[in-house]
C-alpha cells in the first residue's frame, strides 16, 4: 500500500431502497399540541416544552413501556370471549374445557363479585373466530351468550399504584373486620383499613410542594400550609385537600418594597427587574385588595399555572371563603382559603388529642362511620342539614373528657399547661395548649375502646342537644346562657374549642339532631347484645360489622336486614293522625312502592307472608301482586283501602266477649308499643332484581333528555326513569336471566304518634347474606325510593336521582 498517496475511491454501497424519513415527534399520533405552545403525550399525560423535550420523551423507556403495554393490551382483546349464562359456581376449568375445542386457552377470568361472567382469553385470534362462528354454546345443559369482548381505550396505570391502597367496598370491609378476635381488635384494625396510606401521604405532600413552588413566584415569601383531614391524624381515603394560603409575609415585602428608595409600584409578583414579564398580579396591592379580590387572582394562579388541576371556583361568601379545586392525576379535591388561621391551631389539637391515648383513633373512626352509615353524617358544604366529620370528632373528643377517671384533659386544662413558647392568640381567641404529646398527664382511665364506644352511644341518647351547650372548653355541658350572645344556639350546640362564638353544628336542624339521639339509643342497645361483644361462629355479622350496616340496629331490624326511612307528607294534625291510622295514605304508599320496584326499577315484586297489624284487629296487609311471578294484579290498587282499619295507637286489643283481662297468662299479654316506634300497619313481599337498574343511570338520563325541554311535569321524570331502567335491561340483555341476581324479603310499616312525624320504615331482609351487590343497590334505592315516591304521590318535586 503506497502511504503517500491520496485517498482511494470511495467504496461501492449496493442499491437498494432509500431509508423513509424519520417524522418529526409532534406527528406522533400520541402527541397533541398545547394551546400555550408545547405538546403534550396523551398516553403518559405528560407534557413538554419543546421539540427536542419531546423526542427525548418519546425515546425514553416510561413511553416505550407503556407502548408494549398498550399493543398487549390490545392483542388481548382481540383473541378474547365474553361469556355469560353459564350456572353459578361454574368453575374457570369447566369453562376453559369447554372453550379448548376451539384453539388452546391462554386464561380465563371470573366475575369476582357474583360469578355471573367471564373473560375467555384464546392463544390465537383465530381460535376466538371459529368459537363466534359456532350459532350456539351450552354448558351444563345452560345455553352459553358468547360474543367479542368489547375493546376499551387504554387506560394507562395510575401513578405510585403500588404504593396506593384502594379503599374497601363496604363488603370487603365487613368481611375484614369478622375475622378480627373481638371488637377491641376491631377497632383498631378500622383505623388502618380506612387511614391514608404512605404513598397517599406522600402523594399530597408533592402537591403541596408543588403549589408552593407555583404560588411563591407569585406571592414571595408566602406559605401554603396544609390542615384539615389530611394532617390532624383522623384522615380517611379521599379526604379533601384543605390548604391555607399565608400571604402576610407577602404583604410585609410589599410593603417594603414601596417603601424603599427608588421603588415603583411593583405588584405582588413584580420581581423587581424592569425587564421582567408583567405578571397576572401586576399593580395588586394585597393589604388593600379586598378578599373577593385576593381569591380572584388565587383561582387565576391555579388555573394558569398549576399542572392537573381543573374545576377551579372561587366562593367568597361561605363563612371562610375558599377557592375549591380537583386534581385531575389525583383525583383529590381541595380548598385554598386565605384567612383561617384559626384551622391550623384546631388541627394540632385534633392531632394532640389523637397523639394522647391510643384509644382516642380507634373511638373517633367507629363513631365517623358508623354516623356515616346511618345517614347522619356529609359535607354541609351546600347547607345540608347534616353533622361534619370535624363536629363528630368534637363529641367524641367532648365524651372523653367527661370520663371518670378522664381520657383526655379540658381545653382549659391544657392552657394551663401550655409553655411560652405555644402561647398564641388569633383573631381574639386563645389557642393556647401544649403541642407535644409527651408534656401530657397520662390518663388513669382503664375502660377499653369496646367499652367506650358503647358508652359514647348511652350517654348520647339521651343527651339534651338543643337545651344545652358542648364545651370542650370546660369539659361539660354548659347552660344556653353561658354560651355568650355571639353564640348561634340551635338544634345542636357545639361550641368550637377555640372560637367560642362558633356553633360546630349550627347547620344540624331538629330532624337531624332528634335522629342522631334515635339511633344512639339503638346502638346502645346493640351494643349491650350478646351480637356486639361475641364473635359469631355461623360467619354472621357480628360487633363493628353489624353496627355499621344501615339500621341494622334501629327499633324492628332484625339480622341482616336494612331499613329506609320515607318520612310521610301527612295532611292532617298528629293527634289526628292516631284516631285515623290511615290518614296519611299508608296503603297508596305501599301501592307506590310496589309500583315504583316492579314498573320503575323492573324488579320482580309478589305479596309476601301477611303481615298482622300490631295491636290491631288482625286485618292484613300485602301489596299489589307481579304478574311475572304467577298471580294476576288487582284491578285496582286503591282497592286495598277497604280493608279495615287498626284501631288507634295505645289502644287496647280487642278481646272475645265475657273474657277477663285478669285471667290472661302473663306471656300471652298483648306487647304494649313505647313511644319511640309506634307501630301502626304492616306490609311485606318477596321481590327478586334480575338487572344492575341502579348503574349509569346518570350517563343515560343524560342521554335520554338530550334535546327534551329542560321543565318537565313530574309524571313525566317518572316516566324518563322508567325509560332508563328499560335500556339498563335492554343493554344487559332482554331476555329475563335464569336467576336473579339479588332476592330479598321486604316489609313495611307505619311509625309515629302525637309527638313524632308520621314515615314508613322499608326494611330490606336479603337472601343469602348480603355481599357488595347488594349493599351497592340498597344505597342507590336508600337515596332514589323516597325522591319516587314524592313525586309518585305527589307530595312535592322532590330531588331527581343521582345514581
Amino acid at each position: 500500500m503506497d502511504g503517500g498517496s491520496g485517498p482511494g475511491p470511495e467504496p461501492v454501497m449496493a442499491a437498494g431502497p432509500s431509508p423513509a424519513p424519520e417524522l418529526p415527534p409532534e406527528a406522533d399520533p400520541d402527541v397533541e399540541p398545547l394551546p400555550r405552545g408545547g405538546f403534550r403525550c396523551r398516553l403518559c399525560q405528560v407534557a413538554a416544552a419543546n421539540r427536542p423535550s419531546l423526542a427525548e420523551h418519546l425515546r425514553g423507556k416510561k413511553h416505550q413501556r407503556l407502548r408494549s403495554l398498550r399493543a398487549e393490551r390490545r392483542a388481548q382483546e382481540q383473541r378474547s370471549l365474553f361469556v355469560s349464562g353459564f350456572a353459578r359456581g361454574t368453575a374457570a376449568e369447566e369453562l376453559a374445557a369447554y372453550f379448548g375445542a376451539f384453539g388452546e386457552v391462554a386464561a380465563v377470568v371470573m366475575d369476582k363479585e357474583k360469578g355471573a361472567y367471564a373473560i375467555v382469553e384464546l392463544r390465537e385470534v383465530a381460535s376466538r373466530e371459529r368459537a363466534l362462528a359456532q350459532p350456539q354454546h351450552a354448558l351444563a345443559g345452560r345455553s352459553l351468550r358468547v360474543r367479542p369482548r368489547e375493546q376499551k381505550d387504554f387506560a394507562r396505570p395510575s401513578p405510585g399504584r403500588g404504593a396506593r391502597r384502594e379503599p374497601l367496598g363496604a363488603g370487603q370491609l365487613e368481611q375484614a373486620l369478622c375475622q378480627a378476635a373481638d371488637v377491641d381488635a376491631q377497632m383498631e384494625q378500622l383505623v388502618g383499613l380506612l387511614e391514608l396510606s404512605e404513598g397517599e401521604r406522600r402523594l399530597r405532600h408533592l402537591l403541596v410542594t408543588l403549589f408552593q413552588e407555583v404560588f411563591s413566584e407569585f406571592f414571595p415569601g408566602c406559605a401554603v400550609l396544609p390542615f384539615g383531614s389530611s394532617v390532624n391524624g383522623f384522615d380517611a381515603h379521599g379526604c379533601d385537600l384543605d390548604l391555607l394560603l399565608d400571604l402576610e409575609p407577602t404583604k410585609s415585602l410589599q410593603t417594603s418594597a414601596r417603601g424603599a428608595p427608588g421603588a415603583g409600584s411593583s405588584g405582588a409578583g413584580s420581581s423587581g427587574d424592569p425587564g421582567a414579564e408583567e405578571s397576572i398580579l401586576s399593580d395588586i396591592d394585597l393589604a388593600s385588595a379586598s378578599p373577593p379580590e385576593v381569591l380572584e387572582l388565587v383561582a387565576a394562579v391555579l388555573r394558569r399555572c398549576v399542572p392537573g388541576v381543573r374545576r377551579v371556583r372561587a366562593v367568597p361568601t361561605a363563612r371562610r371563603p375558599v377557592v375549591k379545586f380537583s386534581h385531575k392525576q389525583s383525583g383529590l379535591a381541595g380548598d385554598i382559603s386565605i384567612d383561617n388561621r384559626l384551622a391550623l391551631h384546631n388541627t394540632q389539637f385534633l392531632r394532640l388529642c389523637g397523639e394522647a391515648d391510643k384509644r382516642v383513633r380507634p373511638l373517633v373512626y367507629a363513631v365517623r362511620l358508623w354516623a356515616k352509615q346511618q345517614g347522619l353524617a356529609g359535607n354541609p358544604a351546600g347547607g345540608g342539614p347534616l353533622l361534619t366529620n370535624y363536629a363528630l370528632t368534637l363529641l367524641v373528643l367532648f365524651f372523653l373528657q367527661t370520663r371518670s377517671p378522664l381520657v383526655l384533659p379540658t381545653v382549659a386544662r391544657l392552657r394551663e399547661l401550655a409553655g411560652d413558647e405555644d402561647r398564641v392568640v388569633v383573631a381574639g381567641w386563645d389557642c393556647s395548649f401544649p403541642r407535644d404529646a409527651a408534656l401530657l398527664e397520662p390518663s388513669a382511665n382503664s375502660e377499653s375502646p369496646s367499652s367506650l364506644l358503647a358508652e359514647f352511644f348511652r350517654v348520647f341518647g339521651d343527651f339534651d342537644f338543643s337545651g344545652q351547650v358542648v364545651s370542650l372548653r370546660e369539659g361539660r355541658a354548659l347552660p344556653l346562657p353561658e354560651a355568650g350572645e355571639p353564640f348561634k344556639l340551635g338544634s345542636l350546640n357545639l361550641q368550637d374549642p377555640f372560637e367560642l362564638s362558633h356553633n360546630v353544628a349550627a347547620n344540624v336542624n331538629e330532624k337531624t339532631a332528634s335522629r342522631l339521639g334515635r339511633c344512639c339509643r339503638a346502638a346502645a342497645k346493640y351494643c349491650r347484645s350478646l351480637q356486639y361483644c361475641r364473635k359469631s361462629t355461623k360467619g354472621r355479622g357480628w360487633g363493628l360489622a353489624r353496627l355499621f350496616q344501615p339500621g341494622a340496629v334501629e327499633p324492628g331490624a332484625g339480622a341482616g336486614s336494612f331499613l329506609i326511612s320515607i318520612p310521610v307528607a301527612a295532611t292532617r294534625p298528629p293527634e289526628q293522625l292516631c284516631e285515623e291510622p290511615d290518614s296519611c295514605g299508608f296503603k297508596e304508599i305501599c301501592a307506590a312502592i310496589a309500583f315504583v320496584l316492579r314498573d320503575i326499577l323492573q324488579c320482580g315484586c309478589a305479596p309476601g307472608k301477611p303481615q298482622k297489624q300490631v295491636g290491631g284487629s288482625g286485618a292484613e296487609q300485602s301489596l299489589p301482586e307481579d304478574p311475572a311471578l304467577g298471580e294476576e294484579p288487582p284491578g285496582d290498587a286503591a282497592g286495598l283501602e277497604e280493608e279495615p282499619l287498626q284501631p288507634p295507637v295505645g289502644s287496647k286489643r280487642p278481646q272475645p266477649d265475657g273474657t277477663d283481662s285478669a285471667a290472661l297468662p302473663g306471656a300471652k299479654r298483648p306487647r304494649v308499643n313505647g313511644p319511640e316506634e309506634e307501630e301502626e300497619v304492616a306490609a311485606s313481599w318477596s321481590c327478586a332484581v334480575w338487572h344492575r337498574v341502579w348503574t349509569g343511570r346518570r350517563r343515560l338520563r343524560r342521554q335520554l333528555l338530550h334535546g327534551a325541554s329542560p321543565e318537565e311535569p313530574d309524571g313525566d321524570l317518572l316516566e324518563l326513569e322508567q325509560k332508563v331502567s328499560e335500556a339498563i335491561v335492554q343493554h344487559e340483555g332482554a331476555a329475563r336471566p335464569p336467576e336473579p341476581l339479588l332476592r330479598f324479603e321486604a316489609s313495611a310499616r307505619l311509625v309515629g304518634g302525637t309527638q313524632r312525624e308520621p314515615r314508613v320504615l322499608l326494611r330490606l331482609a336479603p337472601s343469602p347474606a348480603p355481599g357488595p351487590l347488594f349493599r351497592d343497590f340498597f344505597h342507590f334505592l336508600q337515596a332514589f325510593l323516597p325522591s319516587a315516591l314524592r313525586r309518585h304521590l305527589g307530595w312535592g318535586p322532590g330531588a331527581a336521582p343521582q345514581n
